[in-house]
């Protein structure tokens, strides 16, 4: 076996292994209290689990309706984690999903564009005013220290209100508080039920992680992450790599903002976009900051979304459940990061999981030494 075991988590370090499988155990665990809430309403958890499970893969359609509800959650997810890997907090991932979905239905419905033409603009307007919203929390902080969390949080504020301005006011569409909705031909084309964007999403996911872990950018983005101090002193600009990670950040978010107004929502109405930016945040957590992780993480709380409603009406039991369940997986997830940090607990762990590993690795050094 090879000395060195490869992980999508970012490395080489078998302390990685159980990194890994805190987002496992969370889930289970989080499944069995879930199990047990049911049993206790007097219904069949297993038959509830297995509903839950139909409904939400059981088809095409399912499937589909479950990757597109994932899809702006993993957008969200990859926004806080590129974020967070770069030591700098950005809460303010709805606020820019908000933005870019609000201008890139503008852009198309106030300039009449349509086909391919809209769909390219839109997106690239999501993008830009994305990257504009995340750029304003990063400039704040390096030029005048204010606290990027509470100053990114505020901006999703903004975002919210100036959203409802728009489908109150100028692009509303009718007597209900919406806008009209994007031309047919501006639609994202859709495979097997679900539109492409879902697709751009996943690609997304692998070429951050190739970014994070492969290039020499994302070495520095690590760094200052871990150590700006450490990174001012060996040349690197950590002031601009922050403000360039708020900015990519917030572009990425901005896509998947207008991806959802292209791919399933179609207009601009109340509630648009609302809780997504922190259940990225919540996902980017429990995947410990890994963009393939988010993505996994994040089709996972696709499927709660979808199968809640097959299990509420196949057993009676609210939908709330799922998200207790989504609660729980969070809950457990960061505590067992935490837990994982304290020397005492890595001590025990980590020789009882990769203990063999450490032992088929004492044996190739042995071997390798007898070979020379």
């Amino acid at each position: 076996m090879s000395k060195k075991t490869f992980s999508v988590f970012g490395g080489t370090n078998r302390e990685h292994l159980i990194s890994a499988l805190v987002p496992v155990i969370s889930i289970i665990l989080a499944l069995i209290i879930g199990a047990i809430i049911i049993a206790c309403l007097g219904k069949n958890p297993i038959k509830g689990y297995a509903l839950l499970f139909s409904g939400s893969v059981g088809s095409k359609s399912r499937i589909a309706q479950t990757l597109m509800s994932a899809c702006p959650l993993i957008f969200t997810s990859l926004c806080a984690a590129f974020a967070y890997k770069c030591g700098v907090f950005n809460l303010g991932g709805e606020g820019q999903f908000v933005m870019g979905a609000t201008c890139a239905i503008m852009t198309v419905l106030g300039f009449h564009l349509e086909g391919i033409v809209a769909i390219v603009v839109a997106l690239l307007v999501g993008i830009v005013v994305g990257g504009i919203w995340g750029l304003l929390p990063g400039i704040m902080k390096i030029t005048r220290g204010l606290n990027e969390m509470i100053t990114s949080i505020m901006l999703n504020y903004v975002a919210v209100l100036f959203m409802s301005w728009v489908y109150t006011g100028p692009f509303r569409g009718g007597d209900n508080p919406e806008t009209l909705p994007i031309p047919d031909s501006a639609q994202l084309p859709r495979i097997a039920k679900f539109h492409v964007g879902v697709i751009l999403a996943i690609l997304l996911a692998f070429f951050l992680w190739y970014v994070i872990f492969k290039t020499s950018f994302g070495f520095k983005i690590r760094a200052v992450g871990i150590n700006p101090i450490a990174s001012r002193v060996n040349g690197f600009s950590v002031g601009k790599l922050m403000v360039l990670s708020f900015i990519i950040s917030g572009a990425i978010a901005g896509l998947g903002g207008s991806v959802e107004i292209l791919g399933k929502q179609y207009r601009l109405l109340a509630g648009f976009g609302v809780g997504v930016g922190f259940d990225g945040v919540a996902i980017a957590l429990i995947a410990q900051l890994n963009p393939i992780g988010s993505m996994v993480v994040a089709l996972f709380f696709g499927m709660l979304t979808t199968g809640a409603t097959s299990m509420q009406v196949g057993i009676m039991v609210p939908t709330a459940i799922t998200e207790i369940i989504r609660a729980l997986i969070i809950i457990f997830a960061v505590s067992g990061i935490a837990m994982l940090k304290l020397p005492k607990i890595k001590a025990v762990l980590l020789p009882a999981i990769t203990g063999k590993m450490t032992d088929e690795k004492s044996n190739d050094s042995k071997k390798a030494e007898v070979e020379a």
